[in-house]
C-alpha cells in the first residue's frame, strides 16, 4: 500500500514535469496541491459543491448489478459517501439546491425497461465489445428532486423526451435546464430537421427554466442547434449555456437574462467549448475545449463578457473537464482521466484567483462575433422610431412581426414564441413592467390545439341491403373531424344535399331537411354551397357553410352524425379534410366525418341512387321544385371514431405601465 502512494505522487510529478515543459508555468500558476478525490468504480465526475463547500454530489458507476451512472454526495471533512439516487436506471447532472437540503437530478429510474437496459448494457460488456463513448439522450430521463439519502423523492418534469442538465438559481426558487421535448410535441419539421430527428436528436435540445417545484415551465432559447449545459450566474441575474452549431461539429459559451434575452457570445474557438461555469466573483467563467486536438480537453478562462482571448489553465493530455468553483472561490473541481487506469475521476485543487484575474487582463483584446439571432431576438431600429404614436411606427412593427421569419405566428409553434420574446424586449424599451408576480412578462396557459387520429380504433363499415359488408380505411376513405365525438354508431343513411338550415321564403332561403327524416341516422353531404349560383346567393349561403355548423344543424335534427364529401365540382373535390383544419373547435355531439367519392359512391349506388356527380349536378341548378335531399333505403353503416385531444402550452404576454411621476396612490394601465 504505501509502495503505491509513493507511485502515485511520482507519477503526478511527472505529468507536472512534462506541463511545464509545455508552458513555463502551466497548471502551476493557477492551480497547486492537485489530488484526485475520488478512486472508487468504473469511473466518476460531473461534481458540484453544497452551498456551504462542505459536501460534494456527482455522478459515478460503481453501483453492482448497473453499469450507468448513479449520483452520490461525499462529505469533503470525512469522506464519507452516500447515494442519493435510486439505484435503478441512468442518471446524470445533480446539483444543491440553496437554503434547503434538497437536490436535484436527471434519472430513467421510472421507465419500465430501465432494469432490461441495465442488463443489455452488462450483457454487451461481457462480450468483450466496445462502443466509442457517447451521451445518451434517454427520451425517459426527468429530473427529480429528492432529500438526504434520497428520500422525499419527487418528480418535476414529465414531458416526453431527455429532461437534465439542471441546476439551481443562487437562491434556489428556479431551475434551469436542457430539455429535448420539442423534438416529440411537434408536426411541422422541415426536411433538415426530419434528418436531425433521425440521427441528432440532440439537435433539438433548448434551455428551459421552471420554479423549483416544477411548475413554470418556459423555453428559453430558439436557436437552431443543440443548447444544454446550463447554470446561473452568482447574481441569479444572468444564465451561461454552451450553444452547438447546426452541424453540431463546434460549441461555444453564451449567456443571456432570465427571459432569454441580450444573448451574448464569449467565445469562438471554432472548437468543442462547453462546461462552462462562472468563479463565485463573477468577474470569470471556467470552461472545457478540445481547441487543440478533439481528444483534448483543457479548462480555459474567459471574462463574462467575451472581450479578451480565453486563457488556458490545465495542460495534461487527455481529458480534462466540467471545471466547477468552490462557494468561497479557494478551489477548483473537475473531472479528468488523468488516472493510472485513464478513467475519469474527480480532482480538485487550490485556486489562485488573484493570478487568474493579472492573467485574464494580460490576454488579448477580441471581438467575438455575435449570433445572428432568431427575430424573436431581433430588434428594429430604435433611433427610427419616434417618440410620438405615428402610422410609419405602427406599419414598422406590424410589418416586421407579419413578416415570414415569424412562420405565421400559429400558436405554441415557434414562430409565435418568437414573436412573444420580440414583443417582451419591445416593452422593455419602452419601459413597461412585468405584471407577473413572478417577475416575467409571460403567463403560462394550456389550450387546446387539436386532435390526434387514433388510427387502429377508427372504423367504417357499409352494410347493403343484402348485409354485405364493406369497410373502409381511415385515412385514405375516410377520416374523424377534430369536433367529432368519440362513439360507435350503427344507423341508417340518408343523404342531406349540402347540409343547409338557412330561414327565408322560396328562393331566399335553403333547407336541406324539408321532409327528411334524420332521427338516429346518418346524413351524407356535400361540402360547401351550390356552384351554380350568383356570386350574392354564394355568399348568404356560405355564412351557413362552415363544417361544424352543419354538424350541429344535423344535430338539432336528430342525427347520431354526418358524413361530409367535396363534390365533383366543388373546390378540393375528392379530398379529405384535414382533421385539424379547425383546430379549437369544440364537439357538435355527434359523429363528424369527412369522406372521399368512393364513399359516397358506394352509399348512394347501395341506395340505387344516381353517383355523386349526377346529383351534385342536379343540386347545384337549385331548382326549389326538386328535393335537395332523399332516402337511402336499406342502406346503414357501422361507425367508429377514436380522437385523443391534443393540448399544448403557450403565454400570454403582460406588461404594466408605471405611473411616470412618483405617487402616493400609482395607477396601472394593464397592455395585453
Amino acid at each position: 500500500m504505501k509502495s503505491h502512494i509513493i507511485l502515485t505522487g511520482l507519477l503526478g510529478l511527472s505529468w507536472f514535469n512534462i506541463a511545464s515543459a509545455e508552458n513555463d508555468k502551466g497548471e502551476d500558476q493557477y492551480l497547486s496541491r492537485v489530488r484526485q478525490l475520488t478512486f472508487e468504480g468504473r469511473r466518476s465526475g460531473e461534481g458540484y459543491y453544497s452551498p456551504d463547500g462542505k459536501n460534494i454530489i456527482f455522478q459515478s458507476e460503481r453501483e453492482k448489478g448497473n453499469p450507468f451512472y448513479q449520483i452520490y454526495t461525499m462529505s469533503l471533512e470525512s469522506g464519507d459517501v452516500s447515494r442519493v439516487s435510486p439505484g435503478t436506471g441512468k442518471t446524470t447532472c445533480a446539483f444543491f439546491r440553496p437554503g434547503s437540503d434538497e437536490v436535484l437530478f436527471a434519472s430513467t429510474h421510472v421507465d419500465p425497461e430501465s432494469v432490461n437496459k441495465q442488463k443489455a448494457e452488462l450483457d454487451f460488456r461481457a462480450s468483450g465489445k466496445t462502443r466509442r463513448y457517447s451521451w445518451d439522450y434517454d427520451e425517459r430521463m426527468d429530473i427529480f428532486s429528492a432529500g438526504p439519502e434520497g428520500k422525499k423523492l419527487k418528480r418535476l418534469t414529465n414531458a416526453l423526451g431527455y429532461d437534465a442538465e439542471g441546476a439551481y438559481s443562487p437562491d434556489g426558487s428556479k431551475i434551469v435546464f436542457c430539455s429535448i421535448r420539442d423534438a416529440y410535441n411537434r408536426e411541422d419539421f422541415t426536411d433538415k430537421e426530419k434528418v436531425k430527428l433521425k440521427y441528432d436528436i440532440a439537435y433539438f435540445g433548448e434551455i428551459y427554466i421552471m420554479n423549483a417545484d416544477g411548475t413554470g415551465q418556459k423555453r428559453l432559447t430558439f436557436m437552431s442547434g443543440y443548447d444544454g449545459g446550463p447554470f446561473f450566474s452568482p447574481d441569479g441575474k444572468r444564465i451561461i449555456w454552451r450553444h452547438f452549431s447546426e452541424r453540431g461539429d463546434t460549441a461555444d459559451i453564451y449567456t443571456m437574462n432570465l427571459d432569454g434575452g441580450d444573448v451574448r457570445r464569449l467565445t469562438d474557438f471554432k472548437a468543442m467549448s462547453w462546461a462552462p461555469y462562472y468563479h463565485p466573483s463573477g468577474e470569470y467563467v471556467a470552461f472545457a475545449s478540445n481547441k487543440l486536438g478533439f481528444s483534448n480537453f483543457e479548462v480555459y478562462l474567459v471574462d463574462v463578457l467575451g472581450t479578451r482571448e480565453p486563457i488556458r489553465v490545465t495542460f495534461t493530455d487527455g481529458f480534462d473537464g466540467l471545471p466547477v468553483f468552490s462557494p468561497d472561490g479557494k478551489q477548483l473541481l473537475w473531472t479528468s482521466n488523468r488516472t493510472e487506469t485513464g478513467k475519469s475521476q474527480l480532482f480538485i485543487g487550490r485556486w489562485d484567483h488573484e493570478a487568474a484575474l493579472i492573467a485574464l487582463g494580460k490576454a488579448k483584446k477580441i471581438d467575438v462575433p455575435q449570433p445572428d439571432l432568431p427575430p424573436a431576438q431581433k430588434k428594429l431600429d430604435q433611433a427610427k422610431l419616434s417618440h410620438e404614436i405615428t402610422e410609419a411606427d405602427i406599419r414598422a412593427q406590424v410589418e416586421f412581426l407579419a413578416s415570414d421569419e415569424f412562420e405565421g405566428r400559429l400558436t405554441s409553434s415557434p414562430g409565435i414564441r418568437k414573436a412573444a420574446d420580440y414583443i417582451v424586449s419591445q416593452m422593455k424599451v419602452q419601459g413597461l413592467k412585468p405584471a407577473d408576480k413572478e417577475g416575467t412578462f409571460l403567463n403560462p396557459m394550456s389550450f387546446k390545439f387539436g386532435v390526434e387520429v387514433e388510427k387502429d380504433k377508427n372504423e367504417l363499415v357499409i352494410i347493403g341491403k343484402d348485409g354485405k359488408e364493406t369497410s373502409l380505411v381511415v385515412g385514405k376513405d375516410f377520416s374523424p373531424l377534430s369536433f367529432s365525438v368519440n362513439n360507435t354508431v350503427e344507423a341508417d343513411v340518408v343523404f342531406g344535399g349540402y347540409g343547409l338550415a338557412v330561414a327565408g321564403k322560396l328562393g331566399e332561403g335553403y333547407d336541406s331537411y324539408a321532409g327528411l327524416n334524420c332521427t338516429n341516422k346518418f346524413v351524407l353531404m356535400l361540402r360547401y354551397v351550390p356552384e351554380d349560383v350568383s356570386e350574392e346567393r354564394r355568399q348568404k349561403l356560405m355564412r351557413s357553410a362552415a363544417l361544424q355548423y352543419k354538424a350541429k344543424v344535423a344535430g338539432t335534427q336528430g342525427a347520431k352524425g354526418v358524413i361530409i364529401v367535396a363534390g365533383p365540382k366543388s373546390n378540393n373535390s375528392n379530398k379529405l379534410i384535414p382533421v385539424n383544419l379547425d383546430r379549437g373547435a369544440a364537439s357538435t355531439g355527434v359523429v363528424a366525418l369527412s369522406g372521399t367519392h368512393k364513399l359516397a359512391n358506394a352509399l348512394l349506388s347501395a341506395g340505387g341512387k344516381d353517383g355523386l356527380a349526377k346529383v351534385q349536378a342536379e343540386l347545384d341548378k337549385e331548382n326549389p321544385h326538386k328535393p335537395f335531399s332523399f332516402d337511402l333505403p336499406g342502406v346503414k353503416l357501422r361507425v367508429t371514431t377514436a380522437v385523443k385531444q391534443v393540448r399544448r402550452e403557450d403565454n400570454n404576454v403582460i406588461a404594466l405601465l408605471p405611473p411616470g411621476v412618483p405617487t402616493d396612490n400609482p395607477e396601472y394601465v394593464m397592455i395585453g
